[in-house]
């Protein structure tokens, strides 16, 4: 009885390469590139953004806020809202509208503490209209837009920081207005890496509130 043996399998190169990536992998690999793509492109016009100051006529100055302190608006806050009365001095619009919600102290809003400092300064206070409720600058934008929708005002000049206006006027624009930026003077952060942050922070927030649209 003859002994049998198994005959050698050819090597067709096969054995030495490693496994093909599983879809999910592929799949990953491609959001991840979507994504950094999507953020550079936003980082980009965010600081191409920055950089106007669209002084157009239109219906309405919109300030949105930042943090007040009992009753008086902070330095940022203080900044944006004289950039505002700026504004209505130069005639680029017949009202000024202040946004923004209470927060610790639920005694004052953002948007109402706005409106009583323009208000010192010398705007009218049929001029002015406080947006008192908005928790974030997205709600703030949807406020802005009904209340505007409300008084028959269709554009508007957005103040706030420099780095802010850029999704300030998707949001506004996401509502049907007409929207022109004045961000306010030195909102820009003085060292590379606080650019950096602020710009991709701004960028992160336009990207999920971009999701939450679709």
């Amino acid at each position: 009885m003859t002994a049998q043996y198994d005959r050698p399998r050819m090597n067709d190169g096969t054995a030495n390469q490693p496994p093909h990536p599983r879809w999910w992998l592929r799949l990953l690999i491609l959001a991840v590139v979507a994504v950094a793509g999507f953020l550079a492109v936003t980082a980009g016009r965010i600081v191409h953004t920055a950089s106007l100051q669209e002084l157009h006529p239109a219906d309405a100055i919109v300030v949105f806020g930042a943090a007040e302190y009992w009753g008086r608006p902070s330095p940022v806050l203080r900044a944006r809202l004289d950039h505002a009365f700026d504004l209505y001095e130069q005639q680029v619009a017949a009202v000024v509208i202040t946004t923004g919600g209470a927060a610790a102290d639920p005694k004052f809003s953002e948007g109402g503490v706005g409106n009583d400092y323009l208000h010192k300064r010398g705007i009218p206070e049929n001029a002015l209209i406080a947006e008192t409720h908005g928790s974030d600058t997205a709600e703030s934008a949807q406020r802005v837009a009904v209340i505007m929708r409300a008084n028959g005002l269709h554009s508007c000049v957005a103040v706030s920081d420099a780095y802010h206006v850029f999704r300030i006027r998707k949001l506004l624009e996401h509502e049907g207005m007409q929207v022109y930026v004045a961000p306010r003077r030195d909102s820009i952060p003085h060292t590379r890496s606080m650019r950096a942050e602020a710009v991709m922070r701004e960028a992160l927030s336009y990207l999920l509130w971009k999701l939450g649209m679709s």
